[in-house]
C-alpha cells in the first residue's frame, strides 16, 4: 500500500469534504481516506495494482472539486504565500468591493426609515427620483443594478452551489447561493408586478411590492457570508502558525566544499557525502558527522533544550540547529526530506491534516445536513402559506432557514483544534503523529515506563568493584575485554571505567551475546561469562556465597554485573543509572492526574524496588525480557486499561506498538521512534505529562466546538423558521441569519485558538534547583585544581572548559585565565594522567 497526500480545491464546508471522501472511498484499492477541510488536503493509502493517482484525481474532479499532487507537474506552481494567506487576501479584496456597492443599496432601501430615525431630512433629489408609488420601478431597478456587481463578485456561491446541487451533493454554497438568488429573483418578480400595477393604474399594488423588495437581502447575504469567510481565513492562518514557524526553521542554503573550493548551493542540491562548511552563527543545513573542528551548537529549535551542546570531531549534528562558536566541517549523512527538521515538518503536517475518530459523527451528519436543511426550508414556506401567512413572510422564513444553516462550524470543529494542538505540541518539542493518537491519549489511565534512558539518564556509572579472590587490575582487564563487544549501557560503563584507569582490555575471542541475559567469550582457553545472577546460575555457577553482596548492591539501587571464569564466580561490578532530574516530578504529576504509573524493567527486583522507593512509583514489574514487554502491555489492556508506553530502545518497539499510545523518547533509536504515536524531542518525562494534558485540552476544545455547532443549529433553525413567532413574536430575517451563520464558523476557530495559551509542564524553579543541587552534592564530591600553561585569551579559556567538561564524570568546570588554573568537580576520582592527556590534546600543558 502506498501512502499519498493530495491537495483538494473547491471545498467550502464539511458536506464538501464528506462528498470527496465518499467519492474516493468508492475506488477499489483505497483505504484510510481522510479529507481535511481546514488544510484543503486529502491523505489516503492505496494499492497501486488496483488504482492510481490519476484515477484518484479523476474521482475527486468527478465529484465537483479539484485535486493535485503537491509539487508535481500537474499541480499548480508553488506559491510564495500559503493557502490561508492567499485566501484571506482574496476574500478581503472581494469583501471591500462588495461593501462599496452594498452601502448604496442599503441607503436606497432604508433611507426613509434611517434618516427619519436620525432626525435628518431626505434629500430632495432622492425623494423626487425614488420615493412614492409612482417611482416604484426606478426605486427597485436602481437596487437591482447595484446588487448585480455584488452577486458577480461573489459568483462562486452560485456557480459551485448550483453545480453541486445538480450533481446531487448540495453544500454550504448551495444554501447561500439559493438564499441570495431567490431573494434577487423575488425582487425581479416584484419589478414586473410593480410595472403591471403602474400600467393598470393599481398604485396600491406597486406600493405594496416596493415595500417588500429583497435586493438588499440578496447582496447582504453573500457579503455577510464573505465577512465570516474572511474572519475564518484569518483565524485559520493563526492555527497554522506553528507549522509555518517550523518551515521557516528549515535551512535554505549550504556552503559545500567541492574540489577544494567553497560553493554556496541551495539545500535542495546537497547530496549525502558532501563536506559542508559551517561558520559561527550559521545554520547547520543537514544531519551529519563533524569531520573537523569543535564548537557549541544551539539545538533549542529541535529539542527545546536552551543550553548549547558541545560538539567535536566524530559528533553528530542536526539540521536547523545553529553553530554558535567554532568553525566546523561536517559530512552530510541525511539530506533533503531525510533530515530531522524535514521529518518533523512532515510529521506535524500529517498530524494537523489527519482526523480524530470524534470527527466521524460530524462527518456523518454533514453528509445529510444540507439536503435536510433544504427540505426544512421548503416545508417552512409551505406551512406558513398553508396557515394563511403572507407570501412575503413565508418566503422570508424559508430564505432565513437556508442561510442560517451552515455545516461549516461542524466541519471546522475538529480540524482547527487538531491543527492548533499538534502545532503547539511541536512548538514545545512534542511531536504527535496523528489526530487519532491525540484523541486516544486523553483516555489514558495507565502509563508504563521503561527505566533505562526513560526514567534514568541511560548512562550508568560504575560505583563498586569487587573481585572474588583475584587481582583487581586483572579482573577489570577481563571485564573490559568481555564487555567491549557489547552495546549494553552497562557494558559502556565498564569499558569507560577501565579505560579511565589506563588498563588495557584482555583479548577475548568467540564472543557470543545472549539477549537479555549476558555475554560469553574465551581467553587463553578459559570460558568467561558476564551477566546477571540468573544467567550465571543457568550456566552452573554457584552464587550462594555472594547473595548478601548482591542484595546489598541491589538495595542501594545499583545494578550488579557478575563475572565468572572457568565455571567459578570471578567478581562483580556495581553500576548505577542516575534518574533524570524531572522524572520524580513527572511521576508525581501523572498520579495527580489520576493516571497509574508502572515501571517496566529488565533489572532485578531489588534494584527496581530501590528506584521505586526513591521516585514513589506505585508499581514495578522487574526482570522482564525485551521480547516479553509487549505481553505485559497486552495483559493490562485485557484488564480494561487504556495504556501509554514510554520507551527509548529497540527492545521497547513492540511494546510501543502494542500500547494504545506509544511515546518515544527523542534520544532513542529510530525503530522506537517509528513504532511510537508521539515523540518527545527533549527526552524529558515531563513532556509526556504535557502530551496527555495537551490531548485532554484538545479533545475538550473539540467537544466544545461540536456542542456549540449543534446547539447553534438546533436553536437557530427553528428560530429562522418562525416556530417561536406565534407565541413570542421572535423570528430571524435572512440578513440576521446570514450574520449569525458567519459568526458560528468564526467562533469555532476562535475557540480553537485558545489552545495557543497551553503551557507545557515544568518543575518549579526552586524544585529544579534543589534537585540539581542535591545530585551535585551527592555525586560530585571529588574536587581537583589543575595548573595549566599556555592559555592566552578568552578563546583558550573556553577551549579548556569544553575539553574538561567533555570528560566522563565531570560535573562542573571553572577555568581562571589570570591564575592559569582550572577547578574541576567530578563524581569519580580522575587520575592525573587522564587530565594530562585531555589538556595536551586541547593544545595546552598541565604543570605542577
Amino acid at each position: 500500500m502506498k501512502k499519498e497526500k493530495f491537495e483538494v480545491t473547491g471545498m467550502t464546508c464539511s458536506a464538501c469534504s464528506s462528498r470527496v471522501q465518499r467519492a474516493v472511498e468508492k475506488l477499489v484499492g483505497t483505504r484510510a481516506v481522510q479529507v481535511n477541510l481546514l488544510t484543503g488536503s486529502m491523505q489516503l493509502e492505496f494499492d497501486e495494482k488496483k488504482t492510481s493517482e490519476a484515477a484518484i484525481i479523476a474521482a475527486v474532479k468527478q465529484a465537483g472539486y479539484g485535486a493535485s499532487l503537491p509539487g508535481r507537474a500537474d499541480a499548480p506552481a508553488a506559491p510564495e504565500k500559503n493557502v490561508s494567506e492567499r485566501q484571506a487576501e482574496e476574500l478581503y479584496s472581494r469583501l471591500w468591493r462588495s461593501v462599496l456597492f452594498l452601502l448604496p443599496v442599503l441607503y436606497l432601501s432604508m433611507h426613509s426609515t434611517v434618516l427619519a430615525w436620525l432626525g435628518l431630512p431626505v434629500p430632495e433629489l432622492v425623494r423626487e427620483v425614488f420615493d412614492g408609488p409612482e417611482n416604484a420601478v426606478s426605486f427597485a431597478f436602481a437596487q437591482f443594478l447595484l446588487v448585480l456587481p455584488i452577486m458577480y463578485l461573489n459568483r462562486r456561491f452560485y456557480i459551485v452551489g448550483f453545480r453541486t446541487l445538480l450533481q446531487g451533493a448540495p453544500n454550504m454554497d448551495t444554501l447561500v447561493g439559493m438564499g441570495s438568488m431567490a431573494s434577487a429573483l423575488f425582487g425581479v418578480f416584484a419589478i414586473f408586478r410593480m410595472g403591471w400595477g403602474l400600467g393598470h393604474g393599481d398604485m396600491e399594488l406597486a406600493a405594496g411590492y416596493s415595500r417588500n423588495l429583497y435586493f438588499e437581502s440578496a447582496g447582504m447575504i453573500v457579503t455577510l457570508i464573505t465577512v465570516g469567510k474572511y474572519l475564518e481565513a484569518r483565524a485559520k492562518r493563526q492555527t497554522g502558525r506553528a507549522l509555518e514557524a517550523l518551515m521557516d526553521l528549515a535551512p535554505k542554503q549550504a556552503t559545500v566544499l567541492r574540489d577544494g573550493t567553497e560553493t554556496v548551493v541551495p539545500v535542495s542540491e546537497l547530496a549525502a557525502g558532501d563536506t559542508v562548511v559551517v561558520r559561527p552563527g550559521e545554520q547547520i543545513p543537514a544531519d551529519g558527522t563533524i569531520l573537523y573542528g569543535s564548537t557549541s551548537v544551539d539545538e533549542s529549535a529541535i529539542s527545546g533544550e536552551s543550553m548549547p551542546v558541545a560538539k567535536a570531531a566524530g559528533d553528530a549534528v542536526i539540521s536547523a540547529t545553529i553553530n554558535q562558536t567554532g568553525f566546523i566541517r561536517f559530512r552530510a549523512d541525511r539530506v533533503g526530506e531525510d533530515t530531522t527538521i524535514r521529518q518533523i515538518i512532515r510529521l506535524v503536517d500529517e498530524a494537523s491534516a489527519s482526523k480524530a475518530p470524534i470527527a466521524r459523527m460530524a462527518d456523518r451528519i454533514a453528509g445529510v445536513f444540507v439536503p435536510a436543511v433544504m427540505l426544512v426550508a421548503a416545508i417552512t414556506g409551505a406551512v406558513w402559506l398553508a396557515l394563511g401567512a403572507g407570501t412575503e413572510f413565508a418566503f422570508s422564513s424559508a430564505i432565513a432557514v437556508l442561510v442560517i444553516s451552515c455545516p461549516c462550524a461542524l466541519g471546522l470543529a475538529t480540524p482547527v483544534a487538531i491543527m492548533v494542538g499538534t502545532g503547539k505540541g511541536a512548538e514545545n518539542g512534542i511531536l504527535i503523529k496523528s489526530g487519532e493518537a491525540l484523541e486516544r491519549a486523553h483516555d489514558i489511565d495507565t502509563v508504563v515506563m521503561d527505566k533505562t534512558g526513560t526514567i534514568t539518564e541511560g548512562r550508568p556509572r560504575v560505583t563498586a568493584v569487587d573481585p572474588f579472590g583475584m587481582d583487581e587490575a586483572l579482573f577489570l582487564a577481563a571485564a573490559a575485554g568481555l564487555e567491549q563487544g557489547s552495546e549494553h549501557p552497562l557494558a559502556e560503563a565498564v569499558t569507560s571505567y577501565v579505560a579511565a584507569r589506563g588498563i588495557a582490555p584482555q583479548p577475548m575471542e568467540h564472543f557470543e551475546a545472549i539477549a537479555g541475559r549476558g555475554v560469553r567469550a574465551e581467553s587463553s582457553g578459559a570460558v568467561w561469562l558476564a551477566g546477571n545472577a540468573e544467567f550465571l546460575r543457568e550456566q552452573g555457577i554457584d552464587m550462594t556465597p555472594y547473595e548478601q553482596r548482591l542484595n546489598a548492591l541491589a538495595d542501594s539501587g545499583c545494578t550488579p554485573l557478575l563475572f565468572a571464569c572457568g565455571g567459578t564466580a570471578a567478581g562483580l561490578i556495581g553500576a548505577a543509572d542516575v534518574e533524570k532530574p524531572t522524572s520524580a516530578g513527572a511521576i508525581r504529576r501523572f498520579r495527580q492526574m489520576g493516571i497509574d504509573v508502572i515501571m517496566l524493567t529488565g533489572d532485578n527486583a531489588r534494584t527496581a524496588e530501590a528506584i521505586r522507593r526513591r521516585l514513589d512509583i506505585p508499581r514495578v514489574i522487574a526482570g522482564v525480557l525485551p521480547q516479553n514487554k509487549a505481553q505485559h502491555i497486552a495483559a493490562l489492556q485485557a484488564a480494561g486499561h487504556k495504556v501509554a508506553m514510554i520507551g527509548d530502545g529497540i527492545n521497547d518497539a513492540p511494546a510501543l506498538a502494542q500500547a494504545d499510545v506509544g511515546i518515544a523518547i527523542g534520544a532513542g533509536t529510530d525503530v522506537a521512534i517509528e513504532s511510537a504515536d508521539a515523540v518527545l524531542m527533549r527526552s524529558d518525562l515531563l513532556d509526556a505529562v504535557s502530551a496527555v494534558r495537551l490531548s485532554r485540552a484538545v479533545i475538550r476544545n473539540i467537544r466544545q466546538n461540536l456542542f456549540w455547532a449543534f446547539f447553534y443549529n438546533v436553536v437557530c433553525i427553528p428560530l429562522a423558521a418562525g416556530v417561536f413567532f406565534p407565541s413570542f413574536g421572535l423570528r430571524l430575517s435572512p440578513i440576521a441569519g446570514a450574520a449569525a451563520m458567519s459568526l458560528s464558523s468564526v467562533s469555532v476557530c476562535l475557540n480553537a485558538l485558545r489552545l495557543r495559551r497551553f503551557r507545557p509542564d515544568a518543575l518549579p524553579q526552586t524544585e529544579q534547583q534543589e534537585k540539581e543541587g542535591r545530585i551535585q552534592k551527592e555525586e560530585c564530591s571529588m574536587e581537583t585544581t589543575l595548573n595549566i600553561q599556555g592559555m592566552m585569551c578568552a578563546h583558550c579559556q573556553k577551549h579548556v572548559t569544553e575539553a574538561l567538561s567533555a570528560m566522563q564524570g565531570v560535573c562542573e568546570v571553572h577555568v581562571d585565565l589570570e591564575q592559569g588554573t582550572a577547578n574541576v568537580r567530578a563524581d569519580r576520582d580522575i587520575p592525573r594522567a587522564e587530565f594530562q592527556k585531555v589538556i595536551e590534546e586541547a593544545g595546552y600543558e598541565l604543570v605542577g
